[in-house]
């Protein structure tokens, strides 16, 4: 196989990320969310991370966070209650996710530096995995779940930065729909 058909087997590899949803939803009772939706608002939460702390090597951190989930695609998204029966050898996945493509080794390098957790970039990736939950969590809180509260306390103890400790709050005091309901919805009764 050439590295063009490599190249175009990793495209569709990405692809199935889209399809396969993640799991802790149906313990949480309400919710829904494809893995490809969750390694965007990651990307994103890392983005915003980025530019709050200016000493990050921003290119990397962004990779990181786009590449974080991506062995999903062959070993599955395995929530906290599946961890507890079920392993998956993650480092053969990686090496034969990312074998043959002409970054394969850089790749390969990004994710065993996240899963060690050491690097400036690998810690933020790991807060915004956690932010990014967080986003979907109060807004389940907002809509009414009664346990979402609970997971999010338990998220908000993985952080481990000022910074994502504090985006965190931010996000735990906005309501999920303000960015856009503060433009149509009157704020003051004389505004009716």
């Amino acid at each position: 196989m050439d590295k063009w058909q490599r190249m175009g087997q990793s495209l569709f590899e990405a692809a199935m990320l889209k399809r396969l949803e993640r799991t802790g939803y149906a313990y949480l009772g309400s919710g829904k969310e494809n893995i490809a939706a969750h390694s965007y608002g990651v990307a994103f939460c890392a983005l915003i991370l980025a530019k709050l702390v200016p000493e990050v090597d921003e290119l990397k951190l962004l990779k990181m966070a786009l590449l974080h989930d991506f062995l999903e695609a062959r070993t599955g998204d395995l929530n906290s209650v599946n961890k507890l029966y079920a392993q998956v050898d993650e480092k053969k996945a990686a090496q034969e996710a990312f074998e043959g493509l002409p970054w394969g080794e850089e790749w390969f390098r990004l994710w065993q530096e996240y899963r060690e957790g050491q690097s400036l970039e690998a810690q933020l990736v790991h807060e915004a995995d956690q932010l990014d939950l967080l986003v979907m969590l109060k807004e389940q809180r907002d809509l009414g779940n009664p346990y979402a509260s609970g997971w999010i306390k338990f998220a908000q103890g993985r952080l481990k930065t000022e910074v994502g400790k504090r985006l965190a709050e931010a996000i735990c005091q906005t309501d999920w729909a303000s960015w856009w309901l503060d433009y149509f919805v009157p704020q003051r009764d004389d505004d009716i």
